[in-house]
């Protein structure tokens, strides 16, 4: 089994997780679901990723970020995302800054 088989194993857990009804809001605090469109592909992607909240900006901090690549889609001028925030599909613009080897992602969420 391909390491990419068994992180989409992993995630897909989690995601199911967060769904439950006792403990999915437990599991899912600091856990969002982020949908986007790949520039290259054209596919849509879905995975779990921590963040932090403030007002309007979503900070996602990327770990490993040289093993993922998810992130690279939002590089230079960004781009569109779907956040799953609390049950709700929140769209916004999301923006790569890369500093050395530290990677975040800031998502700046449209008005609700």
């Amino acid at each position: 089994m391909a390491l990419k088989d068994i992180v989409g194993g992993v995630n897909s857990g989690i995601v199911a997780l967060t769904k439950l009804p006792v403990i999915g809001p437990i599991v899912g605090r600091g856990l969002v679901e982020i949908t986007y469109v790949g520039r290259k592909s054209g596919k849509t992607f879905t995975t779990p990723v921590g963040y932090r909240r403030s007002g309007d900006k979503i900070l996602i901090g990327v770990a490993m970020p040289d093993k993922k690549s998810w992130w690279r889609n939002f590089l230079g001028a960004g781009g569109p995302i779907t956040l799953r925030l609390n049950g709700v599909d929140r769209t916004g613009h999301a923006v790569t800054n890369r500093d050395g080897s530290k990677v975040t992602v800031v998502v700046t969420l449209d008005a609700a």
